[in-house]
This record gives C-alpha cells, sequence and structure tokens, in this order.
C-alpha cells in the first residue's frame, strides 16, 4: 500500500488523542515492583488502569503540538469586546513567584505573613483611592462572583434597616452583562428591565417611571457604566440621584473600568457598590495566566457588611478580621492571592499618571476603529464610544453573510474573531476592544483585514466565508450538532 503523508501545512503538526497513541509496553520511566503492594482499592498489583502508555517523547510532542494550536495574547491581536485580552507584562509574572509570596500558605500564622498582609492593604488602599469609595474587600473569586459579593452588602444593608422583605426589586438595563440578572435573582431579588434608548443609553424617562412605580420596593440598580454598547452613561449622575432618592443603592458593575480608571471616581457619579475585574483592568487578562479576581468597593456606611476576611493595619501589624455585620464567606481563604501580586504590581509600574493614559490610550484605540470601520460596516449607535465600538452585519446580511461568516473569515486570516452577537440589543452584534496595549500596526492590520472582508462581499465575492477557515487545525463546527450530540468520549 503506497503511503500518502498528510497535508498538514508544513510545520504545523497535527496530533492524535494521546491515548489513541498508545503502544503496550512502552513507558517513560521504569519504576522497581514494590514487595506486599497494595491500594484502598483493594487492588493487589498494578493492573491495567487506562492510562496511556507512550515513551517521553511523545508525551512531549504531544503536548508541544497541541500548545502550537492554540491562539493566545502572546501570538496575536484579540479584539474581543467587554472582555480586556491585553499584553500581560512579564514583570507581574516575576513578583508574583517571588518565593517569599509564591511559597506561603494561607493557614500560616498572621505574624509569619505580614509581607503578603501589608500588599492586600495597599492594594486595598490603591482601588479605594482610585474609586473614592471607603473600604474594599479582595475575597471575591472574579467578576461574577464580585458582583454576588456586591448584591449581598446592599441585601444586608436593607436587612439591617428592617427593609430585608419590602425592597425586592433590582432595575438592570437591557444591554447588561448576563450575569447582572442572574446575580441578582441569586440573591432573591426581582428583575425589573430598563430599555435602551436609540443612543445606546439606559432610556431615562422609562427609568424614572420605573422608580414613580415602584418607590421604596426597589433595592438598587445594577449598571455596567462605560455600558456593553462601548457608550458611556452620559445621564449617570441624574440615575444615581434618582435610586437613591428612594432610599435605594446604585451598583456599578466595573466590568469596563479600564475605559475611565484614573479619569472618573466612582463615587463622584454616585455609585455606592462596585466590583473590579481586577485581571482585566490591571493585567492577567482572562486565562493569560492564572484565574480572575473581582474585589469590591463599597461606600464608608457599607464597610461593616463586606465578605470576611478583610484587612486592617492595627498598630504596627496587618490583621485579617471579619467586619461587624458581614455578609460572609464568599470564597475560600483569603481571595485571589496571585492576582493581588499582579494588580499592584501593575499599579506601582504605572502610577496615578499612567493609569490615566491607559483609559485614554484605550479609548482612542477603539474610537481609531471605529473611524476606519464606520464607512464598511453598520454602526448602530452614533457617536464616539469609550474602549470598545459596536458594528453590526447589517450591511452584509444583504448579501447573505453574517456576523458568523466575518468572525470565521478573521480566524483564517490569524486574526482572533471579536466578541459576536453581544450586546443582544442589536442583531448581528460585532463589539470590538482593541485595548491600549496593541500597537498601530497591528490594529492597522486588523483594520485592513475588516475592510478587505467587506469589499470581498460588498463585490459580490463573500460566499467563500461560508466554508471559512479552511487552513486551520480545525475547521467550522456544525454548531447545532455540536450542542446536541457532543462527542463526550474516544474510541479505539
Amino acid at each position: 500500500m503506497t503511503f500518502i503523508p498528510k497535508e498538514i501545512g508544513g510545520l504545523r503538526h497535527e496530533t492524535e488523542l494521546l491515548i489513541k497513541q498508545s503502544r503496550a509496553g512502552a513507558c517513560g520511566v521504569d519504576l522497581p515492583e514494590v514487595a506486599n503492594f497494595s491500594i484502598r482499592t483493594g487492588q493487589k498489583s498494578r493492573e491495567a488502569i487506562g492510562l496511556a502508555q507512550v515513551n517521553e517523547p511523545t508525551v512531549i510532542r504531544h503536548f508541544v503540538r497541541l500548545s502550537n494550536q492554540n491562539y493566545s495574547i502572546d501570538a496575536g491581536f484579540y479584539p474581543l469586546g467587554s472582555c480586556t485580552m491585553k499584553h500581560n507584562p512579564r514583570l507581574n509574572e516575576k513578583m508574583a513567584r517571588l518565593p517569599g509570596l509564591a511559597d506561603i500558605h494561607p493557614l500560616q500564622d498572621q505574624s509569619t505573613v505580614q509581607g503578603a498582609l501589608e500588599l492586600m492593604f495597599n492594594l486595598q488602599n490603591w482601588l479605594m483611592t482610585l474609586t473614592g469609595l471607603g473600604a474594599v474587600s479582595l475575597a471575591p473569586a472574579a467578576g461574577a462572583q464580585g458582583e454576588f459579593a456586591g448584591m449581598l452588602v446592599i441585601k444586608k444593608a436593607h436587612e439591617k434597616k428592617g427593609e430585608g422583605k419590602t425592597r425586592k426589586i433590582v432595575l438592570i438595563p437591557d444591554s447588561a452583562h448576563g450575569t447582572n440578572p442572574a446575580t441578582a435573582a441569586m440573591c432573591g431579588f426581582e428583575i425589573k428591565v430598563i430599555p435602551s434608548n436609540s443612543e445606546g443609553l439606559i432610556d431615562l424617562d422609562l427609568f424614572k417611571k420605573l422608580i414613580a412605580e415602584h418607590g421604596t420596593a426597589i433595592a438598587g440598580t445594577m449598571i455596567t457604566n462605560p455600558n456593553t454598547c462601548g457608550k458611556f452613561e452620559k445621564n449617570i449622575k441624574e440615575i444615581a440621584d434618582l435610586i437613591h432618592s428612594v432610599g435605594a443603592y446604585f451598583y456599578c458593575d466595573g466590568a469596563n473600568y479600564n475605559a475611565i480608571v484614573g479619569k472618573i471616581r466612582p463615587a463622584d457619579i454616585g455609585v455606592d457598590v462596585m466590583h473590579f475585574n481586577l485581571h482585566k483592568t490591571f493585567s492577567t487578562p482572562h486565562g493569560g495566566g492564572g484565574p480572575g479576581s473581582g474585589p469590591i468597593a463599597v461606600r464608608a456606611e457599607l464597610a461593616e457588611f463586606l465578605p470576611t476576611p478583610h484587612v486592617e493595619k492595627q498598630g504596627s501589624e496587618y490583621k485579617l478580621v471579619a467586619p461587624k455585620s458581614t455578609c460572609g464567606k464568599v470564597k475560600g481563604f483569603n481571595g485571589q492571592f496571585g492576582m493581588h501580586i499582579r494588580a499592584l504590581t501593575y499599579m506601582l509600574s504605572h502610577g496615578a499618571n499612567g493609569l490615566q493614559k491607559v483609559a485614554e490610550d484605550a479609548v482612542l484605540s477603539a474610537n481609531y476603529i471605529l473611524a476606519k470601520l464606520k464607512d464598511h460596516y453598520h454602526v448602530p449607535f452614533p457617536g464616539t464610544c469609550m474602549h470598545e465600538c459596536l458594528l453590526t452585519d447589517k450591511i452584509q446580511k444583504a448579501q447573505g453573510l453574517s456576523t458568523l461568516d466575518i468572525a470565521k473569515a478573521l480566524v483564517e486570516y490569524g486574526i482572533h474573531p471579536m466578541t459576536v452577537f453581544f450586546p443582544l440589543v442589536v442583531q448581528g452584534a460585532m463589539l470590538i476592544e482593541p485595548t491600549e496595549t496593541e500597537t498601530r500596526e497591528s490594529i492597522d492590520d486588523f483594520i485592513g483585514t475588516m475592510i478587505f472582508v467587506a469589499n470581498e462581499i460588498k463585490e459580490g465575492r463573500g460566499d467563500k466565508f461560508h466554508n471559512y477557515p479552511i487552513s486551520t487545525p480545525r475547521r467550522r463546527l456544525d454548531d447545532v450538532k455540536a450542542a446536541k450530540t457532543p462527542v463526550t468520549t474516544w474510541f479505539a
């Protein structure tokens, strides 16, 4: 039989499942037999337990080839809107790996980890200074848990005032992250949706109507600002005043804080509680080297309701304490300490002026893309944007191409797609966030590719995009079939 080599595109190596590479007797190390061997399951010998039998080079090559199939922020541009995929400075990683920080244990006596507690205390102070709010908890593990902790603080505050059973409504815009209504529901609240207007902002008249209609039954509002349409809520101070007029609280989803960090103090626009996606605003974004982190900041009068533990300085010592009327424990131990190190390193590296520059450059990059693409793609809302710009596939739909086709074309051309079909307030959404860490050359390459795709569609050559990508290790999936009949095992 004539051997025909696989067409794998030069050095792009394919790899089978490791179990399929198994060969009886192959191993990476020889271990001597153990006399009287037994384990608690009752096994009396080293029976076959289903692990692949492979030697060391096979293992190494397998995982290196898999890694080469990954797209990462270190490999290319990652314009995910509302997800802030930016460069993670290696200095952060070096600091997180210092022996005195990486090798400690949360159950050590507090006297032996004073440096770590001081670091957390300083991070709390940085976040308080940046927001103008009076207290910070570093406990929540990531953004969604930060939301949950923040709304628990609001719930606890109402309960202490004897209004826990009467304040059951939370007002949430229709452009909110899906975790916002989910969080409110988990805390036992009823959600009232605030529609967006033609500018992509909260409909102020409808907000006023909900305030008048429900009054003191309202516990608070959850608002992302800048919002997920890439817009700054220009009526935000009036909205905050309205929510405070009925004794409710303003919760700010801080997922997009990197657009305003150093430029606006949330407390000054009426925010009572907010969470930070620490891993987004202050580096190490979404799987770029570690877990997320979702601290919350609250007004001073809400400090007693923070999750436990909280770091305080008592004399010359740093202590982990439980706030007086804590909403409880939301995370094992003390939060994502490695992320605390990375975030504080990022803050100290930039300084106050540098963090302001982060916001300015992020907004400039997004508006540059918007200005270059607005004549090629539909822009649903008028005016400039913040750190992310929103386009739709309305123009391309007329020729039978969709947002999904455009995204898959980007994959073929070596660029990770933008966020697609979100926010849900517009059809065929394409939400693009270039961040502040991309060069103009990288952004121009993305813009050029987007214009090329638009022109191919406009000139009647877009049907090919229905089949893209065609040269990647994996092709386009049948999404419906994959969702309904996923293959969850392997076959020899």
